[in-house]
């Protein structure tokens, strides 16, 4: 059985070596879907009796391994110099520093990368993340799947 939890946070990137207009300091209402498998918890009276996972469990860890930290900062590109030079100049700003433009595949690709982890089999439902689908707009997304 797979169950999926949305949550959605803003932010701002740029793509700095992008040919139209990502290339612009600029930000999106992103949305991040994440994607457990398991099977359904059986114990009875148990609260979670039924689910795969409590959604509100998966959103707290979801929140708390990534969206809290994403949502209202810059998602800037290490070697984006002239724009991180910036951003460490304004006192207190949030800004998260990537090892790779923070592109929509990027951007899955880390997300699954920090939330697997977090996922962990519990209640003994063989529980784990299979898919991390980020949408930079209501139009355009990336998912990055279990074993890719």
């Amino acid at each position: 059985m797979q169950v999926t939890r949305r949550l959605e946070f803003d932010a701002g990137h740029r793509i700095p070596n992008h040919a139209s207009q990502c290339r612009h300091l600029h930000g999106h209402r992103y949305a991040i879907e994440i994607t457990l498998s398991g099977e359904i918890i059986a114990d009875e009276g148990a609260s979670e009796q039924g689910m795969v996972m409590d959604y509100s469990e998966v959103k707290r860890i979801a929140k708390e391994q990534l969206v809290d930290e994403w949502d209202h900062a810059f998602l800037v590109y290490r070697g984006d110099r002239t724009v991180l030079d910036f951003l460490n100049g304004l006192p207190g700003h949030k800004t998260v520093v990537l090892d790779a433009p923070p592109t929509a595949e990027n951007l899955a690709m880390l997300a699954f990368g920090l939330l697997d982890g977090a996922y962990r089999d519990t209640y003994g439902n063989h529980l784990q993340l299979e898919r991390v689908r980020i949408y930079e707009t209501p139009n355009n997304w990336a998912d990055c799947l279990r074993g890719e």
